[in-house]
């Protein structure tokens, strides 16, 4: 199999841990993340910590990787998230599991992050473990230039889910001197964002080298979610991982 990118949890905190301190909109064309490729452990969504915007909505995960036999290699998973009015987050990460598999992925790991008092959780449950950590400063949306080799497209306003998003498709040719295909390719990665939730809906990525990935939001409900969700459930040690200043 081809080598593919390995994205762990652990990325997703630092990104929460160097974003600037206040809360600002994305501008236009700009997206959530920058998406990192076809990943053999998919940290899903990430789900902006803003306050009056509560909903709860299930992730989609499908994965294509183009094998050396020339055939493919399918899996999948679905990660539950979720937001309250106050502003805190639930977002978990699954197994991505083979697209014949019946059933509920199992759970690897859970984020949960409160702006109010920048406590950043991630549970573990095969070990029970609560990772704590007080960020410094609160995330935000951010924004992120393009590099010059990278061409986007407008693709317009769309409505999924009953939100209205609008769409943007980046486009990067590699060419035949580093495509380690001995020809040139492209890359494309489209994004369908939400200002309203402060998230993307949906995220596509195609690489011929690799394959391709879909990321898409379903199931999405407006209102207030389970509170149990934001808490450490019953049973869970916790580890306070918080830098000594």
């Amino acid at each position: 199999m081809r080598r593919v990118v390995i994205l762990s949890s652990v990325l997703w905190l630092g990104a929460l841990m160097s974003a600037p301190v206040s809360y600002g909109q994305v501008a236009q064309g700009s997206i959530e993340h920058p998406y990192r490729g076809v990943q053999t452990r998919v940290p899903g969504v990430f789900v902006t910590p803003v306050p009056n915007a509560p909903f709860s909505a299930v992730v989609d995960i499908q994965t294509t990787v183009e094998l050396d036999n020339g055939q493919t290699a399918m899996r999948k998973t679905t990660n539950r998230i979720a937001r309250d009015a106050q502003g805190r987050i639930y977002n978990e990460r699954r197994q991505l599991v083979p697209v014949t598999f019946a059933g509920e992925p199992s759970l690897l790991s859970v984020h949960l992050y409160d702006p109010q008092t920048r406590m950043s959780v991630f549970l573990i449950p095969s070990t029970h473990l609560a990772h704590e950590m007080v960020l410094q400063q609160r995330p935000q949306e951010p924004s992120h230039p393009l590099s010059p080799e990278i061409k986007e497209e407008d693709l317009g306003s769309s409505v999924m889910e009953a939100v209205a998003v609008h769409g943007i498709l980046q486009t990067k040719t590699v060419t035949a001197a580093v495509s380690t295909t001995g020809k040139p390719l492209m890359i494309k990665d489209q994004y369908w964002y939400s200002e309203d939730l402060h998230l993307n809906m949906l995220m596509k990525h195609e690489d011929p080298r690799t394959g391709a990935q879909i990321i898409s939001v379903t199931q999405v409900k407006r209102g207030e979610p389970d509170p149990k969700l934001f808490e450490v459930p019953a049973g869970y040690k916790a580890v306070d991982e918080t830098p000594v200043q």
